[in-house]
């Protein structure tokens, strides 16, 4: 890995951290979290390796004790509650997203970030999380953690699109991700 992609993973894992001091706003056992914008910009800013690795170095800083949580929190217990399953779900996430954005990266437009961004932003992340809270809530069956997930989507529809517009904007102006190479021609 080359030190700028250090930097980037570094950086983004920071964003995220900084998305945290952004109030938690708790609806249930789950609360709404500024965070999950930082999933889909390092996806949809990095790719899917680094974006990856970003939340990945991200989640390991909560595990050593850090924080970095909107809820304040940090350490290992975070693991094993009801919001674990969304905190298991963010470098997969931003890799789902960042690897539709590399797929598409030749007419990478807002549409196919605003794709990208709710597959793996949204829906690749709530098929981690709402399992867990049906597991680790109290007396809450899949159905109702699968229902009870609706109020956070206004929330993430508006982060997938403000994801999606910054994501768009960077490419142009300082893409982070390099065009694809063309495979060398066969003799």
């Amino acid at each position: 890995m080359k030190t700028r992609d250090l930097a980037y993973v570094a950086l983004f894992a920071a964003i995220v951290a900084v998305l945290g001091l952004v109030p938690a706003i708790q609806v249930g056992p789950v609360p709404i979290t500024a965070q999950t914008l930082g999933v889909m910009l390092a996806g949809s800013v990095l790719g899917a390796r680094r974006g990856f690795l970003a939340l990945l170095l991200f989640l390991v800083l909560v595990a050593v004790g850090l924080p970095l949580l909107a809820s304040g929190s940090g350490g290992l217990s975070v693991f094993v509650g009801p919001s674990a399953g969304y905190l298991y779900s963010w470098p997969i996430g931003a890799f789902v997203v960042g690897l539709i954005t590399e797929l598409t990266w030749t007419r990478y437009n807002l549409a196919w970030a605003l794709l990208a961004n709710v597959v793996g932003g949204i829906l690749v992340v709530y098929a981690i999380g709402i399992p867990f809270v049906a597991v680790y809530a109290d007396a809450v069956t899949l159905r109702q953690s699968f229902t009870g997930s609706f109020v956070f989507l206004p929330g993430d529809a508006v982060k997938a699109v403000i994801a999606s517009l910054v994501a768009v904007q960077v490419r142009r102006a300082y893409p982070v991700i390099e065009r694809p190479r063309r495979a060398a021609a066969v003799r």
